[in-house]
């Protein structure tokens, strides 16, 4: 079975959803492939642009309570073992780092790299849109490379046909899940939803 997640990488709810997810492959006792698949939440925002999170969410929001916003979410992430730091976490555009994200597939590393940059993003307040940064952080899990492929504009055509492709299939927001091209989940749904759909992928495989 193959599972396409499109995700990105300033979306706690995709974080969320990750977790939720491997819990219920956890128990889930068949061969599963989970490609990491890339997506813009705002593709608008400047990419030499960095700007704590409050200050970006209360421009994009008009909200006063920005604190307020994300208390929820938060509590959610501890939940699955996740310590968010709003405080200290960056807005910036991601499209860096999800060619980053495209070149550690090449190295069968593209998992790794995202849980990496989730990480990084919402856990460590790392300024993800910055060479220095990113080039450190595939260190951190073997990519070979990152400077190199972070030069000119390598991996954009790829980041740009993942996002087409979410449309394509209806996805208008992620995280959102894909089994098989059969069934689609969207959003950071509970464990147990993931669990029913990959039962019900598994039941419509060919024999």
């Amino acid at each position: 079975m193959k599972i396409e997640v499109w995700s990105d990488i300033v979306c706690p709810w995709c974080y969320i959803g990750k977790r939720r997810l491997e819990s219920a492959l956890a128990g889930f006792e068949h061969p599963v492939e989970v490609e990491w698949r890339s997506f813009q939440l705002d593709p608008t925002f400047p990419r030499d642009k960095a700007i704590p999170v409050y200050e970006g969410l209360a421009q994009k929001f008009g909200a006063s309570d920005v604190r307020g916003m994300t208390e929820h979410v938060t509590q959610l992430a501890e939940v699955e073992g996740l310590h968010f730091d709003y405080d200290h976490a960056v807005m910036v555009n991601t499209f860096d780092a999800h060619r980053l994200a495209q070149h550690a597939k090449t190295q069968n590393l593209g998992g790794e790299m995202h849980e990496r940059l989730l990480r990084a993003q919402l856990v460590e307040g790392e300024t993800v849109n910055d060479v220095e940064t990113l080039v450190r952080l595939s260190e951190d899990v073997g990519v070979d490379g990152a400077r190199e492929a972070l030069t000119g504009d390598r991996y954009t055509a790829d980041v740009e046909d993942d996002i087409r492709e979410a449309r394509l299939l209806g996805a208008t927001g992620v995280p959102f899940f894909v089994l098989d091209r059969k069934f689609g989940v969207s959003g950071a749904q509970p464990a147990e939803v993931f669990s029913s759909a990959l039962s019900q992928a598994l039941a419509a495989a060919p024999a």
